[in-house]
């Protein structure tokens, strides 16, 4: 019996690292394929070429300073979002927990689009700024959340937790509507843009003030693997085994917030990869976090920069935002759950 249960582990992690590897490949095919996408073309071996340093001055301008921090940012942001939506699906066991559909990116965004508006040229300082006000952003706003769902004696309800995110994140999208009438026309053709999920901060500053929060933050939720996993067992058994349920709920929350904040801070408003990553990742490896988490990233990663690689190469030279990628893919996804879970 002892041998038969190693076998069967072993499988199983052969199985998980063979979904791991093969989600990198995925994700260095596409990366390959974005650096080739784009309205001046690059062959694959002048891609290849540029890279070594033997592309001429213009590839090189290209590639470096445009396409490549945009592909980064794909990644990180796709990691940030799906990471932050396995966390929230976690902490609540709620199926259909994401950061856009609660409202955390509503949040998040309002901040730094009345933050942009007001300071329309940045500089290095504000560019590092935008991570930090977006999560006051999006604390608040899952603050407001956290107490209009949560009842004495009962908890937070996943029902009422979605609809209380829904409904919040209404009344910050209308909100976000009216100080949008009161923008220049250029403010006000950069905030649409933003409002539908474009990778706008396409250079290496944005992609240095996102990295030290993902880093710190996915380390921090990895090392939190063993609390999700008990926190998934119900209350009274995360009780039982010794978990301090609401303070370790509050932390992970935390971690949650800052990791959608800090990617809306980037990404503009793009919604459905924390609840479409963590699903798709859950259905290749099981619920176990400590696989599940980087799976997720991966999974994010690979389905925000596929998005925007799709959003810059359908209709050339124009572009669509890859937050309606995502949308198109995310929202038949979302009505799909939500009917399995009315079953």
């Amino acid at each position: 019996m002892k041998l038969s249960m190693t076998q069967a582990q072993r499988k199983v992690r052969t199985k998980n690292l063979w979904v791991l590897t093969s989600l990198v490949i995925l994700i260095v095919i596409v990366f390959m394929i974005s650096m080739n996408t784009g309205y001046i073309k690059l062959s694959p071996l002048e891609v290849v070429r540029t890279l070594f340093g033997l592309g001429t001055a213009q590839q090189a301008l290209v590639l470096f300073d445009f396409r490549l921090p945009r592909i980064v940012l794909s990644i990180l942001v796709g990691m940030g979002l799906a990471v932050s939506g396995c966390v929230l699906q976690g902490v609540t066991r709620n199926a259909l927990a994401d950061p856009g559909i609660l409202g955390i990116n509503a949040g998040a965004g309002l901040v730094v689009m009345l933050f942009i508006s007001f300071f329309p040229s940045t500089t290095d300082t504000p560019v590092f700024m935008l991570p930090i006000l977006a999560f006051t952003g999006a604390g608040a706003t899952a603050a407001i959340i956290y107490v209009l769902s949560y009842k004495r004696h009962e908890g937070i309800s996943p029902i009422r937790l979605l609809l209380t995110g829904i409904a919040v994140a209404a009344g910050i999208s209308s909100a976000t509507i009216i100080l949008t009438l009161r923008l220049s026309p250029e403010n006000y053709q950069f905030v649409a843009t933003w409002l539908a999920g474009s990778i706008w901060g396409s250079n290496w500053k944005f992609v240095l003030s996102l990295l030290p929060w993902l880093i710190v933050l996915l380390l921090f939720v990895y090392l939190k693997a063993n609390v999700l996993n008990v926190l998934n067992l119900g209350d009274l058994t995360a009780i039982g085994l010794g978990a301090s349920i609401e303070k370790e709920r509050r932390i992970l929350l935390a971690a949650a917030v800052g990791l959608a904040g800090a990617s809306v801070s980037v990404s503009g408003g793009i919604g459905f990869v924390g609840l479409v990553g963590p699903h798709l990742a859950r259905q290749l490896v099981g619920a176990r976090h400590q696989v599940l988490i980087p799976t997720a990233a991966l999974t994010g990663a690979l389905l925000v920069l596929v998005a925007d690689t799709i959003g810059r190469w359908i209709l050339q030279p124009s572009e669509i935002p890859a937050g309606i990628v995502v949308a198109i893919i995310g929202a038949p996804y979302f009505l799909y759950l939500l009917s399995r879970l009315q079953d």
